[in-house]
């Protein structure tokens, strides 16, 4: 109860500094890459319960010749890279966190696909709300290989507590303001986690 009060203390007194960027930002987009302005994707959050993630859209939709989206290498435009590499396209998740779906603070919510792929301590990060930012993103970030990432999440929610988020904040910012771990090596975004295969980052 204790979190959920401060992130929601934290948000709402805040907003007059992230509602006008918010709608900068939404203004930025519409005009780079077109409608919808949004990104919508369904994603497994506190106790796997399926709920709607709102992100910026970074990428163009543009498809093939058989109809299918191009790679994210294709459709990441600089205006794109831009917008994950400050984080600006995660605004819009501020309203997950207003909803209740998500934390400031806690494991990046994943692909619903995902889930029966976890091993059982992989899963207990869907012991706690997902979260805007987390252990594993002020730990290296997409630069880590997603064994390590999940390890990093799965600490987080045995050691939680209002200090570690507090920590992890600050140590957010400095993050996004140095810029580390934007995507993966060789990759344009993050490799799909593929627990079967060998994890390109492994």
């Amino acid at each position: 109860m204790l979190k959920r009060l401060f992130d929601l203390l934290a948000v709402l007194l805040t907003a007059p500094l992230w509602l006008p960027l918010l709608a900068i930002v939404a203004w930025m987009v519409r005009r780079k890459l077109g409608s919808p302005v949004l990104f919508r994707q369904k994603r497994p959050g506190y106790q796997g319960e399926i709920f709607e993630l709102i992100k910026f859209r970074s990428m163009t939709s543009e498809c093939g010749p058989d109809g299918k989206l191009l790679p994210d290498e294709v459709r990441l435009t600089a205006f794109g890279r831009w917008l994950r590499a400050t984080s600006l396209d995660e605004l819009p998740e501020l309203l997950n966190i207003l909803r209740g779906e998500m934390s400031l603070v806690g494991p990046r919510p994943l692909l619903i696909a995902y889930l029966p792929r976890y091993s059982a301590r992989q899963a207990r990060r869907h012991e706690v709300r997902p979260g805007l930012t987390g252990l594993a993103q002020v730990m290296g970030r997409n630069a880590l290989s997603w064994e390590e990432k999940f390890e990093w999440d799965v600490t987080y929610v045995e050691q939680q507590s209002l200090w570690l988020d507090l920590k992890i904040l600050f140590l957010t910012v400095k993050t996004v303001l140095f810029r580390t771990g934007i995507s993966a090596q060789n990759e344009a975004t993050m490799p799909e986690f593929n627990p079967t295969g060998r994890d390109s980052r492994a």
